[in-house]
């Protein structure tokens, strides 16, 4: 008797942000494949019972390729398990879990998609900025700094330059500088207000702010994980800052930096 897929968005890492629908996937698995970016504390909540099997992807490091992960998705649901694909953030934004879902309709197999609350809205939320705001932003756009082979670059940062209020830009900290210089030459100001939010909604949430023309410099102590934001809604952010923040490191160096560009 075939089983069943669920394809669940654990949230951006703060455990209580996970829907009520995906604790309850959790709570019914007989395998859990999870990734890197979700909070561990939600395997607690799975049945004595089932096997957790880590399925992470760092940059340039993946412990599991994704060709394993699609088979043993089917090959656990073709022996009757209840499988729970648990994925940081959204499942569907930037998390592959289309591709998943296709491979299982491919082989038949039922699933079910739960949707998650994504980091391009938890992040900046946390840090006090919302993605839109009636004075400041009536659009925003999520995309992600990695490329598919065959884009026009230029194209494809002009129309994110010039189409948007507000800009989420996911796995974009190595590409920082190109990603100002970018904006910077079509058209955006250099005041533009930038944020990146570092694992953002957990207790290790760091948030460093400045301008198209500053953010490098002063993000450089920014790592991944990392969400950037770019807009005037920002600002907001000296207003509405709720959530404590640990301490950013105090040797940074916050003089204006030149960008050169790509």
């Amino acid at each position: 008797m075939t089983g069943k897929v669920y394809i669940v968005g654990a949230g951006p890492g703060d455990p209580d942000l996970i829907t009520i629908k995906g604790l309850k996937a959790i709570e019914s698995a007989d395998v859990i494949l999870y990734d890197r970016l979700i909070n561990e504390q939600l395997l607690t909540y799975a049945p004595a019972h089932a096997k957790h099997l880590y399925c992470g992807k760092a940059p340039s490091h993946h412990v599991m390729p994704q060709e394993e992960v699609n088979h043993l998705l089917v090959t656990l649901a073709q022996k009757g398990y209840t499988v729970t694909r648990l994925k940081g953030g959204d499942p569907l934004v930037f998390g592959r879990g289309g591709e998943e879902a296709q491979v299982l309709n491919d082989h038949h197999i039922p699933f079910e998609i739960v949707p998650g609350i994504t980091s391009g809205i938890a992040a900046p939320a946390y840090a006090g900025i919302p993605v839109t705001h009636r004075d400041y932003s009536s659009s925003v756009t999520f995309v992600t700094a990695v490329t598919q082979k065959g884009v026009n670059t230029a194209e494809y940062w002009q129309h994110l330059a010039q189409g948007s209020d507000t800009l989420c830009i996911y796995m974009g900290v190595k590409k920082l500088p190109d990603i100002c210089a970018l904006l910077l030459r079509h058209g955006k100001s250099a005041d533009t207000p930038v944020a990146l939010v570092h694992h953002g909604t957990t207790e290790q949430q760091l948030t460093e702010v400045g301008t198209l023309s500053t953010i490098v410099e002063r993000a450089a102590h920014i790592n991944n994980p990392s969400m950037i934001i770019v807009g005037e809604v920002v600002r907001l952010r000296e207003e509405l800052s709720w959530f404590k923040e640990i301490s950013a490191p105090t040797s940074v160096n916050h003089s204006k930096t030149s960008i050169h560009f790509i």
